[in-house]
């Protein structure tokens, strides 16, 4: 299988996992989507679920398949958050937001039971960082806050290019909050759990794509099929 027949594997097979009058978190992402596409179907012939999008792109492809949704105000506890990575190790820690969505794919997450990442196979690393860290930051003074960002991350042994986001036009990217993303380009991160709350402690910085003790369980595609991965 090649890697979106992988990520479709692991989609289906996170299906397992959902049973009916379950409220979901639906994740973002090309591998998401497969997961968003695979439960319409099943909604299609009577599977009893809602939905809670981690962005308006998973909210429109939702609501086009006829997944009932909702919200985390209406709805502020969920049994489990299917969505994919950019990166994850075998200790299940995760880096998120290449979509842009981190925040909201954070808050989904940590309101659910649990959290089941899908993946195909070339997303398991042994050390996170080859794909940018996403940190979320808010507008005003976001160049003082990546200066800040730097410099912590320099402590943590993690240094390379720290870049705001544009969009296909080159002009500067908002999240779905209204926020800009700084990618983070440090090619290997030894202390993510480290890094993760220094981060988190920069005022300015809404939240950052580590994802760290929140994943329960990873469905990850292979070549020849799909590999379980549990939190220890």
């Amino acid at each position: 299988m090649n890697a979106d027949e992988q990520k479709k594997a692991a989609a289906v097979r996170a299906l397992d996992f959902i049973e009916p009058g379950m409220k979901l978190g639906l994740g973002t992402g090309s591998t998401a989507e497969h997961f968003v596409r695979v439960l319409g179907e099943r909604v299609k012939e009577g599977l009893r679920i809602v939905g809670v999008p981690t962005s308006e792109r998973t909210g429109k492809l939702a609501g086009s398949l006829g997944i009932p949704l909702t919200n985390l105000d209406d709805t502020p506890h969920l049994d489990i958050t299917i969505d994919g990575a950019d990166e994850l190790d075998i200790e299940l820690r995760l880096i998120k937001g290449g979509g842009g969505a981190l925040l909201r794919e954070k808050i989904v997450a940590t309101a659910s039971d649990r959290m089941i990442v899908i993946a195909d196979a070339s997303k398991l690393v042994t050390t996170l960082g080859a794909f940018p860290l996403p940190v979320e930051v808010i507008p005003f003074g976001c160049t003082a806050t990546a200066r800040k960002m730097a410099d912590v991350a320099s402590t943590f042994g993690c240094t390379g290019k720290i870049a705001r986001r544009t969009d296909e036009y080159g002009e500067p990217f908002f999240t779905d909050s209204e926020n800009f993303i700084f990618d983070c380009t440090f090619g290997t991160i030894p202390d993510p759990d480290g890094l993760a709350a220094a981060l988190n402690r920069i005022a300015g910085v809404v939240d950052n794509g580590l994802f760290i003790g929140i994943a329960n369980l990873a469905i990850v595609g292979t070549p020849s099929g799909t590999n379980i991965i549990e939190a220890k």
